[in-house]
């Protein structure tokens, strides 16, 4: 999943966005509330972690937009303003929740992981597939008895077939999701790295998760025998 993180404080920005990367996010950050609001409006991204007090626009500002506009997007504020009277502002305004400064970086991943599941309707860390099983606090998968070991890039790309599980999902809609605005990968670099997840996901003899919807892209659910 996709997250932009808006904070102007550059320290913070880069050790909340390198935390998310590593929890398999693909991140955008950015330092003012101007520039949040641009990258907001040309992506469609899976939440935001927002800094309440930036140049430019406010966190309160950006959400008040986004929400007149239409927008369901999961937003978490981050502020060093601890008054009851901000916190509920912020939730008024359509925030799914408020972290105060300073805070616990394992805190914040359990709460972005808390939002991001209440737009796909995920009620726990643990998505399960048949006997595919990945634990999203963890990011531990496995497929009945055997632990599966994934890269960063291949567990983002199972993690967001799985939270979309029944959906066929194109090429274009996965590279929007699991890379960011840096991304120079080439055409077919989801095919490839599809191809790497079947060889470890879907061994012979298993039931095939990972299926191919011709012209249209590809989708995870319980299906036939694999093969090979």
């Amino acid at each position: 999943m996709r997250i932009l993180v808006a904070e102007d404080e550059r320290d913070m920005n880069r050790l909340i966005s390198r935390a998310l990367e590593k929890e398999g996010y693909g991140v955008d950050s950015c330092f003012d509330g101007d520039e949040a609001m641009e990258y907001l409006q040309s992506t469609d991204y899976d939440g935001a972690v927002l800094d309440v007090m930036m140049p430019g626009r406010d966190g309160f500002q950006i959400v008040r937009e986004l929400r007149a506009g239409g927008s369901q997007l999961p937003v978490l504020f981050l502020t060093a303003r601890d008054s009851v009277a901000d916190r509920v502002k912020g939730l008024d305004l359509g925030a799914d929740d408020y972290l105060i400064k300073p805070f616990d970086l394992e805190e914040l991943m359990a709460r972005v992981r808390v939002m991001t599941r209440r737009r796909t309707g995920q009620q726990t860390s643990v998505i399960e597939i048949g006997d595919l099983r990945i634990d999203t606090a963890s990011q531990e998968v496995r497929r009945g008895d055997r632990s599966i070991e994934l890269s960063s890039r291949e567990y983002a790309i199972l993690k967001y077939l799985a939270a979309n599980q029944g959906r066929v999902l194109s090429r274009e809609q996965i590279e929007d999701h699991v890379w960011n605005f840096d991304y120079e990968g080439g055409t077919n670099v989801v095919d490839v790295y599809i191809s790497y997840l079947r060889k470890k996901i879907d061994l012979k003899g298993e039931e095939k998760l990972i299926q191919t919807v011709w012209g249209r892209g590809w989708m995870l659910r319980s299906g036939e025998r694999s093969e090979s």
